[in-house]
């Protein structure tokens, strides 16, 4: 059994500063008819404030608004209220279960929309429908219809994520899904996202991340999760540690829905195994009254994989429940197609690169785990960078666990921490080899100088650098 991580406050990260918000003078006074490319289109949202790029983000009613939220949707004809849909919120795994479960009800038959944030390399990531981005033409059309009513909330301007969800509900319901899989953002009580009514919910492990903004303590950041608690609306959720586990329930009673946990009020088992013909992996057993799936290998890399597994396949079957037919078989074979970009996906051979979006204390603590359990080598170099609003010193020391080296750099975004504070921290508390590459080619080539054939290199510790790594790589220019 996976043992709980316990509450520890973790440390602030002493580097941050505050940044101020992107405000770029490009408008659309004609209404939106300027927009007519993609570039125009991109140009518009990147105008836009947008929290994702910012090392402080006070969180409030002015920055995160669901009143703003809902009058850029009404101006739209409501696409929100045209939807079926599965809400998933928690810290880690929200993406993955996400993508479980799409996968299921579209090999289900169903014509299923997902959105998910942030993007690894292409905005278009976040939004697609049965597998397929949104198209650059198809993107262009949608920020052009959003642009008038955007230009009429000039005093309350909409942020760039309200803007994209705003424009994946109106793709969604374009496009005339059956049903929409949606991943929040941040949170979940202010969430832009948080204004769905949807068929059943997901909570995937909670473990310290934003502290800033959602609260120092777990019970905290519980509190602002469960705000997307609907009545009669089931919840599954993962294990949880107990404070956790308490705040989620007194929130269910409180909101008046059904809430059931992996492994406690479903039944739930995990086995990790090898065989010659796969390869080590984890597999999944579930069964409720109306379900049954037995001994399912779970589709991604490591044992907190299964546990987002878990919640997939009980939000499955609390869809069963509901009237949705999703054949088990159906399930299986969907199940079995997941692919996630940025999760222990393997970029070179030679030397063995993986990159992870590890981004947190359990984050990463999973992935060095679920990497010493399926990968076979010698030696590992990790290639870190991180951004400044994170629990710098829990991740530190969950690397110093895994790393037989680690290589300090940053993904030249504004909230990326120096990396030469990191390595000065992280030699405060470890012995482990450390050194610094100012960009991640100059990272990157000093890991590849301390390798051989049998060792592995793993770039982690930021989803902008992972999407950096893959560019590079794409490019050429990670040799």
């Amino acid at each position: 059994m996976t043992r709980i991580a316990t509450t520890k406050r973790p440390a602030p990260a002493r580097t941050a500063r505050k940044a101020r918000p992107k405000r770029a003078p490009t408008r659309s006074p004609d209404g939106g008819r300027s927009i007519r490319t993609y570039r125009a289109a991109l140009e518009f949202l990147n105008s836009r404030t947008d929290y994702e790029k910012m090392v402080r983000v006070g969180y409030n009613h002015t920055n995160f608004n669901l009143s703003r939220m809902l009058r850029i949707l009404a101006g739209l004809g409501n696409p929100h209220k045209k939807l079926k849909t599965v809400h998933v919120a928690g810290t880690k795994g929200k993406g993955s279960t996400c993508h479980m479960v799409a996968s299921m009800l579209q090999n289900s038959g169903y014509r299923t929309g997902l959105y998910t944030s942030p993007h690894i390399v292409d905005l278009r990531e976040r939004i697609a429908v049965d597998g397929k981005l949104v198209t650059e033409h198809e993107f262009t059309k949608l920020i052009a219809r959003i642009a008038p009513v955007v230009n009429r909330l000039r005093r309350d301007e909409p942020t760039f994520f309200e803007i994209l969800t705003a424009a994946a509900f109106l793709h969604f319901v374009q496009q005339k899904v059956d049903i929409a899989v949606i991943e929040t953002g941040l949170g979940g009580r202010l969430d832009s996202t948080n204004v769905i009514k949807p068929e059943a919910c997901g909570i995937v492990s909670i473990s310290y991340d934003h502290i800033a903004q959602l609260g120092n303590t777990l019970e905290k950041i519980a509190e602002e999760k469960a705000g997307i608690f609907k009545p009669g609306v089931p919840v599954i959720s993962a294990p949880q540690v107990p404070a956790v586990k308490r705040v989620l329930r007194k929130a269910a009673e409180r909101v008046g829905c059904p809430l059931r946990f992996i492994g406690e009020d479903i039944e739930f088992s995990i086995r990790f195994e090898s065989s010659r013909a796969s390869g080590p992996h984890t597999r999944v057993c579930l069964a409720t009254p109306t379900t049954r799936f037995d001994h399912l290998r779970v589709p991604l890399l490591g044992e907190h994989q299964a546990y987002n597994c878990g919640v997939a396949l009980g939000i499955v079957d609390a869809l069963r429940q509901s009237g949705f037919e999703v054949p088990e078989q159906g399930a299986i074979d969907g199940l079995a197609k997941v692919q996630v970009q940025g999760r222990m996906e393997l970029i070179r051979d030679m030397p063995r690169t993986i990159v992870d979006a590890a981004h947190n204390a359990s984050s990463v603590a999973a992935l060095m785990r679920a990497i010493g359990q399926n990968i076979t080598y010698d030696s590992m170099v990790v290639i870190f960078g991180c951004s400044a609003d994170k629990d710098i010193d829990g991740m530190l020391a969950q690397l110093q666990l895994g790393a037989d080296k680690v290589i300090f750099t940053t993904s030249s975004t504004p909230r990326s921490v120096d990396p030469h504070e990191l390595h000065a921290r992280f030699m405060e508390k470890s012995q482990k080899m450390a050194q610094v590459g100012d960009t991640l080619e100059d990272a990157y080539a000093i890991a590849c100088k301390s390798v051989t054939r049998e060792d592995l290199i793993c770039i982690t510790g930021s989803i902008y650098l992972v999407g950096l790594a893959k560019r590079l790589r794409a490019a050429g220019k990670l040799q």
